[in-house]
């Protein structure tokens, strides 16, 4: 059809351009019998350009009819089309739409809603047929995926993370508040070791006064006993 096309629009281009002057005609003398047609080239050129030219009105129908006789002649089951028509009838499953449960009526079911679909308008019935039963055999692989289990999944899932990520901000500041105790110990601690050397500096000070007022520090009741004095005679 290419090429009756191109031999077509060759030939109006031609006879146009010679009706122009741009050419020349196709000359030949044509004798049948006694007669003579001196113009037969021209006249010829003309009736056959014609002829081609009224070939493309028909070459649109014949090209549906040679595309509608090739689809039905090398029809193949794409597995594309298959997996289209078995995704959206079993997305429909999962979201509750079938509700028969005997295998007949479920294909038949399955099978009427792919045919309704405006998605699915152009594709082979065998091809329809067989997602529809693809869906049927897979229905309890939907039912334990379906929407309302799935999203249910989610949610317990959302509420775990949230409780972990609130679990981990109270460990944060558990740390934080440790560390601050920790580092409130250790002053601490360092406050009571500065107060205990001052106090045995104090004590020490002390123990070396006391002797020269007549006075000693007990270890043990830490009370300050006055010591015995001789007579000045004595």
């Amino acid at each position: 059809m290419t090429l009756i096309a191109l031999i077509g629009l060759t030939a109006v281009a031609y006879t146009l351009a010679c009706a122009f002057g741009l050419a020349p005609w196709l000359t030949f003398t044509a004798v049948f019998g006694e007669y003579s047609v001196p113009n037969a080239g021209l006249i010829t050129q003309i009736v056959l350009t014609v002829i081609l030219a009224s070939l493309f009105f028909f070459m649109p129908s014949a090209g549906r009819i040679m595309s509608l006789e090739r689809s039905h002649r090398n029809f193949k089951l794409s597995m594309e089309d298959v997996a289209r028509a078995y995704h959206l009838c079993h997305t429909a499953d999962r979201s509750g739409v079938f509700t028969m449960s005997s295998e007949f009526d479920a294909v038949r079911e399955r099978l009427s809603y792919l045919r309704d679909h405006p998605d699915l308008d152009r594709l082979e019935p065998s091809v329809l047929e067989l997602a529809a039963q693809m869906s049927q055999q897979s229905r309890e692989l939907a039912d334990v995926y379906s929407d309302e289990k799935v999203m249910r999944a989610k949610t317990f899932l959302t509420q775990r993370q949230e409780e972990a990520e609130r679990q981990q901000s109270l460990i944060v500041e558990a740390h934080h508040a440790l560390r601050d105790i920790r580092k409130w110990s250790q002053q601490v601690e360092l406050e009571e070791s500065v107060v205990a050397s001052q106090l045995s500096q104090l004590e020490e000070q002390l123990e070396a006064t006391l002797p020269s007022l007549g006075y000693t520090l007990g270890k043990e009741s830490a009370e300050i006993v006055k010591l015995s004095q001789k007579p000045a005679a004595e």
